[in-house]
């Protein structure tokens, strides 16, 4: 039997801890390369959306004209990841929204930014994610966002503190973490995985 083709990943090169996603991806047997541009987009099997600031995220995917063509992609199935400002960036609403912000969707799920605090609220934690074998990971919350809530397709992968802390509906995963930052690359080979069995 042929071993699986090596999947094509990009990572929103907008805004963000870019240059972390591309790394665990390449740990994670992907091939992974920044994308900025909608041709760019066009040419991956499926995209990363790296933590950040989500307000900025926003506006410059409308500045570099990425939003329309994100929100029909993920529509229309592709795989995408989003580790906490992409969480929210895949989120169908924002409880407390900066002006003019807007998201790509792609999870039926209602999330709270900066749930967990302000920057120097920030702290590490062992999470226990459905669908990574060998225990728990460890999740980095910077400035982290939670699920509120979540529609009836949507799995709850993760919870932390009585909150929601990783979801998936369909090919559309996202944690309001940052496995990128741990060296701990599992999170990033089950998203590998999900784009592979898409392909």
């Amino acid at each position: 039997m042929a071993a699986p083709a090596t999947p094509l990943i990009g990572v929103l090169a907008l805004q963000g801890d870019v240059r972390e996603h591309l790394t665990a991806l390449a740990q994670a047997s992907a091939e992974a390369r920044p994308v900025r541009r909608p041709e760019e987009l066009a040419a991956v099997d499926g995209l990363v959306i790296p933590g950040g600031e989500s307000t900025t995220m926003s506006k410059l995917a409308h500045l570099f004209g990425m939003m329309q063509p994100l929100r029909e992609r993920v529509a229309a199935g592709m795989p995408v990841y989003g580790s906490c400002a992409g969480l929210i960036m895949l989120a169908e609403k924002i409880l407390d929204p900066r002006s003019g912000q807007e998201t790509v969707g792609g999870i039926d799920m209602i999330v709270r930014r900066n749930a967990f605090g302000r920057q120097n609220e920030s702290f590490e934690a062992s999470v226990d994610l459905a669908g990574v074998a060998g225990g728990p990971v460890e999740g980095v919350f910077i400035r982290a966002p939670w699920v509120e809530s979540v529609g009836a397709q949507v799995e709850v992968l993760a919870e932390y503190g009585g909150h929601i802390v990783a979801v998936r509906q369909g090919n559309a995963m996202a944690t309001s973490f940052h496995p990128e930052l741990t060296g701990d690359h599992r999170v990033h080979g089950l998203f590998a995985d999900m784009v592979r069995a898409d392909r």
